[in-house]
């Protein structure tokens, strides 16, 4: 049975499929009569919900979506479910990570904590859903490294690691990424729900 995954985002579509391998996954371009779904949410998990009912009504299939973003400490835990849309404009990721380094520069280094988090649901055309979280800790460097990943992933040093998630190969990083553990655990969730 087809999954479809509540993204038009190919990096985020490619890093699913490798992490929800053996499930027949499909992105929102195979259904363009699906809209934009606004992400009206306070929380990774309202917005997660949001998008995979939206996306299981409008399909009629299974739907998996998630919402995510990073937290910083000295932030208050911001951008958080801002953070594709900090700088203004969604999706801008040069912005967004140009305008959160700005925004700490005068903070100590020792003072850059930061975690990325997830929600990931999945919800089915009869309305019901499940959601799990997955948490990545780390800190925030001053300056981007890496060309692999996405968004935040060029000034983000998951905890026990020297490299950020951009200098990871895909492999590593879908093994301790908040996204990884999301849809790790919901990964079995898809499969019970699915059987039944």
């Amino acid at each position: 049975m087809k999954i479809v995954l509540a993204t038009r985002n190919a990096g985020k579509i490619a890093e699913l499929r490798r992490i929800l391998s053996g499930f027949d996954i499909v992105g929102l371009e195979e259904f363009p009569s699906i809209g934009e779904i606004a992400e009206t949410g306070v929380t990774f998990e309202e917005n997660a919900l949001l998008k995979a009912h939206a996306v299981a009504r409008g399909a009629g299939l299974p739907a998996v979506a998630d919402d995510s973003g990073l937290c910083v400490d000295v932030l208050n835990g911001m951008p958080g479910v801002f953070s594709a849309r900090w700088a203004g404009r969604h999706g801008d990721d040069q912005a967004n990570l140009e305008l959160l380094l700005a925004q700490v520069s005068d903070v100590p280094d020792d003072k850059l904590g930061a975690h990325f988090a997830c929600a990931a649901a999945l919800a089915l055309p009869s309305g019901e859903s499940r959601v799990v979280e997955g948490v990545l800790p780390g800190r925030i460097v001053r300056t981007p490294r890496g060309t692999n990943g996405f968004g935040y992933d060029p000034i983000f040093v998951p905890e026990g690691e020297e490299r950020t998630t951009a200098e990871l190969s895909p492999e590593e990083k879908d093994a301790i990424s908040h996204r990884g553990r999301a849809f790790g655990a919901l990964a079995p969730i898809v499969r019970d729900l699915l059987a039944s």
